[in-house]
């Protein structure tokens, strides 16, 4: 009897470790299953994404090829006039490519935008002045222009160079002259609280030379949707358009974005 005991339980130890080997190795095959079931999905989704994005780029191409052939007729009225002043913004790594640069100006110029500011955060452009004012025969300086405002035909192209270290020496500069003049004032006694309001800055920038226009439109080319440290006192009603890669641009796209500029209505408020 004691042997048939055991037996039992060692009949019954066995069929539990059986049940419990068989749950354990049903409940992993239900782990593969959602694992793979889930692993699909991502892959189905990221062809989804893949696709549309595939769609949109040529879609995009196909637009900015019929734009510059003059197919799409609403493309032909953009009145450029409208851009008085026109910011570009790019990424200082592709900032290296002057004659992509050059492209752009010469198709700037031929649309009708007159008064350019070309930006890049580590003075790449700017360092290059010469070279693109070599390849562009119509254009000045906006210093030259200032100078020579009467002699200023309208045919010609102004361009303005600048650089993050630009803005960040004029923020420096107009800091300091509004905190001297305050200084001043109060007999270098209590400052006023009001010290920095954005008229004293603006009528500080005015007086170190470095309160330039406001751009109506800012074009970005680079990877990153940013305007990379381009003086933000200036865009206080700039609108703002990512463009991509300089290494893709394209005349349709740049009309495209000079077109929509102009059918924007902006309310500055009172």
């Amino acid at each position: 009897a004691p042997q048939i005991k055991c037996l039992c339980r060692s009949v019954s130890l066995l069929g539990s470790m059986d049940f419990r080997d068989g749950a354990h190795k049903f409940s992993r095959f239900i782990v593969a299953i959602g694992d793979l079931w889930l692993r699909l999905l991502w892959y189905f989704l990221q062809i989804i994404v893949s696709t549309w994005y595939s769609i949109v780029v040529v879609g995009n191409l196909l637009e900015s090829y019929f734009i510059s052939r003059g197919v799409l007729e609403k493309y032909k009225s953009h009145h450029s006039e409208k851009v008085q002043y026109l910011a570009i913004v790019i990424e200082s790594e592709e900032a290296y490519q002057i004659s992509e640069v050059v492209k752009l100006l010469k198709w700037l110029d031929s649309i009708g935008v007159k008064n350019v500011c070309l930006y890049d955060m580590n003075g790449v452009l700017k360092k290059s002045k010469e070279t693109i004012f070599q390849n562009l025969k119509n254009a000045k300086s906006i210093e030259e222009v200032s100078q020579v405002v009467i002699h200023h035909a309208p045919v010609h192209m102004t361009i303005e160079f600048l650089s993050y270290v630009d803005g960040k020496e004029a923020m420096a500069k107009a800091a300091n002259l509004v905190f001297v003049e305050n200084m001043t004032r109060h007999n270098f006694g209590e400052l006023d609280a009001q010290i920095l309001l954005e008229p004293h800055l603006n009528e500080a920038l005015q007086i170190v030379g470095s309160k330039g226009p406001e751009p109506d439109l800012l074009l970005v080319y680079g990877p990153v949707r940013s305007h990379l440290g381009f003086p933000a006192w200036r865009l206080r009603y700039t609108e703002i358009v990512h463009m991509g890669s300089l290494n893709f641009m394209t005349y349709g796209s740049l009309i495209k974005a000079i077109y929509n500029f102009t059918k924007v209505r902006q309310n500055y408020g009172k």
